[in-house]
């Protein structure tokens, strides 16, 4: 029968993740000290960096979106800007002709 994972407090991993980064031990240490296990520590703290850095999915999605509006934007600027060159070239073809 498989086992199932433990549950720990968001304090705990806040706790433990601060110890290993903002205290510069070593999960290593932090297992020992807390009696947990050193990979579930590892988990924890390259979570809580990538969050630091700003590459969560959450970021990546508010920056996507940033980027659509920014893109939709853009598109519409350009098929204005594309409307009134036909409009002047159909002006300039009716003179000349």
């Amino acid at each position: 029968m498989a086992k199932k994972p433990r549950q720990y407090s968001p304090e705990l991993r806040a706790e433990v993740v601060k110890y290993v980064l903002d205290d510069e031990h070593t999960c290593a240490q932090a297992a020992r000290s807390f009696n947990l296990v050193a990979e579930t520590i590892r988990n924890w703290v390259n979570a809580e960096k990538e969050k630091r850095k700003g590459n969560t999915p959450e970021v990546r999605d508010a920056v996507d979106r940033a980027q659509l509006a920014e893109l939709e934007r853009k598109v519409k600027e350009l098929e204005a800007e594309n409307s009134f060159l036909k409009k002047a070239a159909a002006y300039f073809a009716k003179e000349q002709g």
